[in-house]
């Protein structure tokens, strides 16, 4: 059994920098990928254009046959002007990450409302807004990693109100509730999914640092409800992997005073992870909507001519590799040593 996806497309990846980024950028093509939407959470995080255009022709001299699509931080620094400065070099998206909720949001938003000009400029150059749709954890409130999500929702309401041209993804959503929510809105508002949440429930990572992430996987209803989307082959649901490569150590450790990472490293094996997932829930024959055809069309990004994947399925499966080196550098997949069905055999 074989199956062909033309231009499969990552609307959620982070590619760090350094030499971590030299082990790291090869692995979207590796993975079946010819888009990555790059996320700007470096140390220090990207806020002008100049830094974007920097960060991507370094990413083109590590691998110049994928497609990246720069992002800025959102920041109190960001003003209308650098906007439409980004707008007319190609920038497509605004970050916003809530202060302190997941890896290098320390210079994170507490209030939209002062961003309001930014959102305007963003409506009419037609830049996207991507939300990270938690708010911090505040134990005087009751909001913790587990109704983050939920308690963030209403700030997705209130911008699309307000801007109701602006094109706003809540990024990879986790529970019920936010998939009800991205429905509830107009055309302008759309949702990643990402392959671990499809995979993972709240027992999986609880005491399991491999598998925790921001946001955390939830419960199995909430999970029930990302597959049904999908299953359902809804135009604003597709694929944003927040692929998250960290340093085994920094994954595997945790001390008194200092979590383990919060991230889960899928982009090696991503296009057939997903294919995997989607068939064992009756959605295989969504899968190119999910991992191509939906994104592309929220984010105008057409397919590239002859861009296109073929998968197919191995009898027994195969093992995923159980880390990936290159120098100093180490990273270890999600599902490292478990088994796959489908493969890559041509791209």
């Amino acid at each position: 059994m074989a199956l062909n996806i033309s231009s499969p497309a990552d609307f959620h990846v982070h590619l760090r920098q350094g030499s971590f980024s030299e082990l790291i950028t090869p692995h979207v093509r590796k993975g079946g990928f010819h888009l990555a939407y790059v996320m700007p959470n470096l140390k220090p995080p990207i806020t002008t254009t100049d830094q974007a255009l920097k960060y991507k022709a370094d990413l083109q001299k590590i691998d110049s046959d994928v497609e990246y699509l720069m992002t800025l931080y959102l920041s109190p620094d960001l003003t209308p002007e650098e906007i439409r400065k980004a707008s007319a070099a190609g920038i497509v998206g605004v970050k916003s990450y809530p202060r302190g909720v997941t890896t290098n949001s320390d210079g994170g938003i507490e209030s939209y409302e002062a961003y309001y000009p930014v959102f305007e400029a963003m409506q009419e150059v037609d830049m996207v807004l991507n939300l990270h749709g938690e708010v911090p954890s505040d134990t005087k409130t009751n909001i913790h990693v587990l109704n983050a999500e939920v308690q963030f929702l209403p700030h997705l309401f209130k911008l699309h109100h307000a801007f109701p041209r602006l094109r706003i993804v809540l990024e990879h959503a986790t529970t019920r509730a936010a998939i009800e929510a991205v429905k509830s809105c107009g055309p302008t508002v759309a949702c990643t999914i990402t392959a671990h949440h499809l995979a993972l429930v709240v027992d999986d990572w609880a005491g399991q640092s491999w598998n925790f992430c921001k946001p955390v996987a939830k419960y199995p209803d909430d999970r029930e409800a990302l597959r049904s989307v999908i299953k359902e082959g809804h135009p604003r649901f597709f694929l944003g992997s927040d692929s998250a490569p960290h340093p085994p150590h920094t994954k595997s450790t945790s001390t008194p005073t200092h979590a383990c990472a919060a991230g889960i490293y899928t982009s090696p094996i991503l296009l057939p992870l997903v294919a995997d997932l989607l068939h064992s829930f009756g959605a295989l024959q969504n899968l190119v909507g999910f991992v191509s055809d939906f994104g592309r069309s929220f984010y105008r990004r057409p397919a590239r001519d002859g861009k296109t994947v073929q998968l197919r399925k191995i009898e027994g499966g195969y093992l995923v590799e159980e880390r990936y080196i290159q120098g100093q550098d180490e990273l270890v997949p999600f599902w490292a040593g478990k088994r796959l069905n489908w493969k890559i055999v041509e791209s």
